[in-house]
């Protein structure tokens, strides 16, 4: 492609591409697809993008096609890969000039440098670097800007690479510029302070994104560029200067004020501080010895004193309470039971915290952790009020949880509670004796700080239980204060019922829990939402306790004014127990068969027996084929679409179908001929399609010979109807359907759905457009070639006739779109699942599989990066999806048990040889076998084909094999 006649023409499919009208849209992006593998595309596409005159969507756009194109095309090996001579120009191009106007794509131009240099940085690049650094230098503001934002991403991608080869190679270069990223840093540092005291904020805003640009390249190069920091002069001198450097920024914070324009960027870098400190101390913990004393001056000064105030903000204060805990936890930190085994750094450490956590530090800690940051604020109670499912949500652990005040102070509370208990027990429980009685509802302060109080007790249960009598306490205060009904002391109901929640595995009498029931049940109808969440979670910690027997609830079952209320009881309590109501079955479900028949007429009656039922089935697990006379029949009616109720029952019916498959030990006849109710149900294509499939699937796992002989046949044409009319996330889930089949019965599976294949065929040929459609192709073709090498090749033979092609041709054509296509697969499993398959070509004297062996290795050594674990001690590899025998796993309280589908999949994972084959065994055997049948010399040749980064990489995995 001349850069000088088709610069007009892609520009023009460029502005096209950006239209909102998808009659010009489509054809443009049609256009520049097919133009992505024509030499000199991405030379244009870089003169379009340098071109500041032109429109900035469509150089945001031609930006963006150039980075699609180096994760695609730059590789030595890939499919139409750039050539030497244009990637050396394009290398050039991109580093001319720093002068791009716009921030979005000058950030965009920074990160493609980046994925470059990641390939190509420092053997086929070694002028990048010296050309940043110079850059830097320069006096113009804005190429200074862009060259250093050029840098940084660099260095954050060197950074990432985990090879011990490349990590050697960034160490070297950390060695070598990390006294110049000092002095950068130091010298925009000081010119923002120097802008900020002398009243010029925009000028000093330019020099706090310098500042900050900076000090990411320093994070990047202290974390990860030294193997012992610590003998690093430098580097302790850069992590002791931080302390200082965020005392004059937090000063700051005080002149500028929340509302200034730099206030935002300026929080941002007292943050990127922190993470310098916290990233350190996490991958360097001994080395951070000499810092422990100033990082816990520095975060408790600022956060349980006066110093922090009016400078201090959120996201401040929850960084600083990470560094104390991490530092309190930390196990190199703590001496080993028998002193004479221990490290002379751990008892340094250790005496460097003792000496600092006296019990007057410790005795603050507590006081200001409980009465200050664990008080409700006007922001939550207001989210109660406005927004209560919400607020409930965010208390139990929302998304935002990491970076929320809230659980920082409470992780931080339980870390030291543990390890200074004898210290801050005493300080409790002081304020809970001045709490003593119901509070006024007309002081919310009493009432915050109560709330507050409690909130620590039941957090502290276990460190508390010999020093609190829970019972009496309950009985003589909790109980009373759940019976207060005014609607201000809903804030205390709460957290009673919560702190109750909390006790009942740790220290509460059998005998008590009958009274417990009924202030639950009570509770229950509270008009505020919250009390309620939180109280049928108290009810699902109490069912769920080993302390729990059913006798002591069924009287208040039996109080229950509906048979509504009756279900939705038992249907908590069966959630909650699990597996541990399988003793109780037949008290807690007698009357269910009676209940079902005597509501023929009330259809949301049934809805509420199907959800009971679906958890009765999983917490029976393998059990519940006992209820199957009942549980069948059930089914059957709920999910037949020629039965008026399924218009109700539908939803419910299909879940329960689901889960009783999942915990099925084995396959019955009437289990296998409910299935006749699937086709109408896949043509109805509704909202519940997807559950149709989760069925389909587990039937497959179930009995995958007696289901497939029975039902594949009609099963298939009704794919084949599907794939005529269905969205793309509807065709992954028919193919994941064969896939799945194809896996656990490989044989059976093929022929089975042998109708469905050739478009499978073709969509790979034909370069099958959507990522995840195209990933499933490669899937579903994996295991057959992998576990069905015989039906793949008739297969090849069928599909080449429609392509009136040579069959070798055939594979040739597909070998080079799977290795085009390999950025599309995205899981773990299914990357290796390629490199398994494809290797399984070898060793080959066909001249179709040599003349695609690059490619085939490419594809290996990208799955050898996904799959492979380095063990530190020993500097070799294994493979990390590997299993060798069925474990059952060891659960924690909150965990659900395995179901008999879990089981099954676990031991069908024992047998795929994605878990039982090693790819690196693989890779080595196959190289062996293909190295035996060419003879050394023509082996040697043929490696001669693959890129030699791609083989240096390769040996490196199998060294020593």
């Amino acid at each position: 492609m001349d850069i000088q006649s088709a610069s007009s023409v892609v520009l023009q499919a460029l502005t096209q591409a950006t239209s909102q009208d998808t009659a010009v849209l489509k054809p443009a992006e049609e256009q520049l697809r097919q133009w992505e593998t024509q030499p000199g595309f991405y030379s244009v596409l870089l003169s379009i993008f340098n071109n500041h005159l032109l429109d900035v969507n469509v150089r945001w756009l031609a930006v963006l096609y150039f980075k699609n194109g180096i994760d695609r095309y730059w590789r030595r090996v890939a499919p139409h890969a750039l050539s030497e001579e244009e990637k050396s120009s394009l290398r050039a191009g991109l580093i001319t000039n720093f002068n791009e106007p716009v921030n979005q794509i000058a950030t965009q131009i920074a990160v493609l440098i980046a994925k470059v240099a990641r390939l190509d940085c420092p053997r086929q690049w070694p002028e990048l670097i010296p050309i940043l650094l110079e850059s830097v230098k320069v006096q113009d503001s804005l190429q200074q800007h862009r060259a250093l934002l050029t840098f940084y991403h660099v260095t954050k991608t060197l950074a990432s690479k985990r090879l011990a080869t490349d990590r050697r190679l960034f160490q070297d270069l950390a060695s070598s510029i990390y006294s110049f990223a000092c002095s950068l840093w130091n010298h925009h540092t000081d010119s923002f302070l120097q802008q900020i005291y002398s009243g010029d904020q925009q000028t000093a805003l330019s020099s706090l994104e310098r500042t900050l640009l900076s000090l990411k390249v320093l994070r990047k190069l202290t974390v990860h560029g030294f193997v012992d920091p610590q003998n690093n002069m430098e580097v302790m001198g850069f992590l002791n200067a931080v302390f200082e450097r965020l005392k004059q920024f937090l000063e700051c914070c005080r002149q500028v004020g929340p509302g200034s324009p730099c206030r935002e960027k300026l929080e941002k870098t007292i943050i990127l501080f922190t993470k310098v400190l916290l990233d350190f101390l996490e991958y360097h913990p001994c080395p951070f010895i000499p810092l422990i004393q100033r990082s816990l001056e520095f975060a408790v000064s600022y956060v349980f004193t006066e110093a922090g105030e009016g400078v201090v903000f959120e996201r401040f204060i929850v960084q600083c309470m990470n560094l104390i805990k991490m530092i309190v936890k930390n196990d190199a930190y703590k001496p080993a039971k028998n002193i004479e085994d221990s490290k002379p750094e751990s008892l340094e450490a250790h005496r460097i915290k003792t000496a600092f956590f006296t019990h007057q530090t410790l005795t603050e800690i507590g006081r200001r952790l409980v009465s200050k940051y664990f008080l409700l604020t006007e922001e939550e109670l207001t989210m109660w009020e406005e927004d209560p499912e919400s607020f409930a949500v965010e208390e139990t652990g929302g998304d935002s949880w990491k970076y929320s005040l809230r659980p920082s102070t409470e992780v931080l509370f339980l870390d030291i509670f543990h390890n200074y208990s004898q210290t801050l027990t005493p300080v409790l429980l002081e304020m809970v004796q001045n709490l003593q009685g119901p509070s006024n509802v007309e002081d919310p302060v009493q009432m915050l700080m109560k709330d507050a109080v409690y909130n620590a007790v039941g957090l502290a249960a276990y460190e508390l239980f010999d020093n609190v009598d829970f019972d009496q306490w309950f009985k003589n205060q909790l109980l009373g204060e759940l019976q207060v009904s005014h609607n201000r002391y809903k804030l205390i109901r709460r957290r009673v019922i919560w702190l109750i929640g909390q006790w009942i595995s740790v220290k509460f009498k059998p005998e008590l829990r009958p009274l417990l029931y009924e202030v639950i049940l009570s509770l229950m109808q509270d008009p505020d939402l919250v009390v309620r969440i939180e109280t049928a979670t108290t009810l699902k910690l109490a069912v769920d306790d080993f302390e729990f027997r059913t006798e002591q609830f069924l009287p208040q079952v039996n109080e229950c004014d509906t048979k509504m209320q009756v279900l939705h009881v038992i249907s908590c309590v069966i959630e909650r127990v699990s597996i541990q109501i399988r003793p109780y079955v037949g008290c807690l479900v007698q009357y269910l068969p009676l209940l079902w028949k005597q509501s023929e007429e009330h259809n949301m009656l049934r809805c509420a027996i199907l959800t009971t039922l679906i958890h009765l089935v999983q917490g029976l697990g393998a059990e519940s084929k006992n209820l199957y006379p009942f549980l069948l029949p059930v089914i059957q009616l709920s999910t037949d679409v020629s039965q008026p109720p399924h218009v109700y029952l539908l939803e419910d019916g299909l879940e329960l179908w689901l889960v009783t498959l999942e915990n099925s030990p084995a396959i019955t006849p009437e289990l296998l001929r409910i299935f006749q109710n699937m086709s109408p149900l896949l043509e109805l294509s509704s909202e519940n399609v997807r559950t149709c499939f989760q069925i389909i699937n587990a039937y497959i796992y179930l009995s995958a010979t007696d289901f497939l002989q029975n039902y594949a046949e009609a099963l298939c044409r009704s794919f084949c109807e599907l794939l005529s009319d269905i969205t793309n996330e509807g065709q992954v889930q028919v193919l994941k359907v064969v896939e799945i089949a194809i896996k656990v019965s490989p044989i059976l599976g093929s022929h089975m759905f042998q109708p469905l294949l050739p478009s499978v065929i073709r969509g790979i040929v034909e370069g099958e457009r959507y990522p995840v459609v195209m990933s499933t192709y490669l899937g579903v073709t994996g295991r057959i070639l992998l576990q069905n090498s015989g039906f793949f090749t008739s297969l090849l033979t069928q599909m080449a006739v429609e392509f009136n092609q040579e069959a070798d041709q055939l594979l040739g054509s597909m070998i080079e779109m799977w290795v085009d296509r390999m950025d599309n697969i995205t899981q773990p499993e299914r990357r290796k699942l390629s490199a398994l398959a494809l290797l399984s070509l070898l060793p080959s004297d066909n001249s179709v599989i040599q003349d695609k062996f690059c490619g085939i290795i490419n594809i290996s050594v990208e799955a050898l990066h996904d799959v492979m674990t380095e063990d530190p001690e020993t500097a070799t590899f294994k493979d990390c999806m590997l299993m060798s025998h069925f474990e059952e796993p060891k659960l924690t309280d909150d965990e659900e048990p395995p179901t008999e589908q879990d089981k099954r999949r676990k031991l069908l994972a024992l047998e795929d040889p994605v878990h039982s084959v090693s790819l690196q065994q693989f890779v080595y055997e196959k190289l062996k076998a293909q190295q035996m049948l060419m003879g050394d010399q023509g082996f040697q040749a043929l490696m001669e084909t693959v890129d030699t980064e791609i083989v240096r990489q390769l040996q490196e995995f199998i060294q020593g094999m």
